[in-house]
């Protein structure tokens, strides 16, 4: 499991988390083919959610930022508990961003690009990517953020 992405993840400091366990009936993520899909992550750490709420009222953009970098980090998670090493990522397909947003907050698109900074990171090159940024009534647990990816196999 120690390839160049993890070698990656160590220079940046970062530790890829255990994988979040499902809150109801589906996986973190599956195979098709060339493909993984993840799951909708949630910011977890340890268990539970650092901030609640809906962004622009109780959560600023700038923490929501931050909770979609943990998601993005979620969802790598996932995606190594299916294909075992992250350097069988040819690349990062599509992103999906989940904002649960104040009626006048209009700013997802900054917000979902702590994901995609993250990826960018990680994974350089093959971190670039097409994305979604939706904004929402409401998210599960009253997470701030949700993320799911769609992550393309080498052979």
């Amino acid at each position: 499991m120690s390839g160049a992405v993890e070698a990656r993840l160590a220079e940046l400091g970062i530790t890829l988390p255990e994988v979040v366990p499902p809150l109801a009936a589906y996986q973190p993520a599956v195979r098709s083919g060339a493909y993984v899909f993840t799951s909708g992550q949630l910011p977890m750490v340890d268990g539970k959610l650092p901030a609640t709420g809906k962004v622009g009222a109780e959560v600023t953009p700038e923490q929501a930022k931050e909770l979609a970098r943990i998601c993005a980090l979620n969802a790598l998670a996932a995606v190594r508990s299916v294909i075992g090493d992250l350097d069988r990522i040819a690349r990062v397909v599509k992103v999906v961003g989940f904002v649960a947003s104040a009626p006048d907050f209009t700013g997802q698109p900054g917000v979902v690009n702590g994901a995609s900074e993250l990826l960018g990171e990680v994974l350089g090159d093959k971190g670039v990517h097409a994305r979604s940024a939706v904004g929402v009534a409401v998210l599960p647990l009253d997470a701030p953020v949700e993320v799911e990816l769609q992550v393309e196999l080498t052979d």
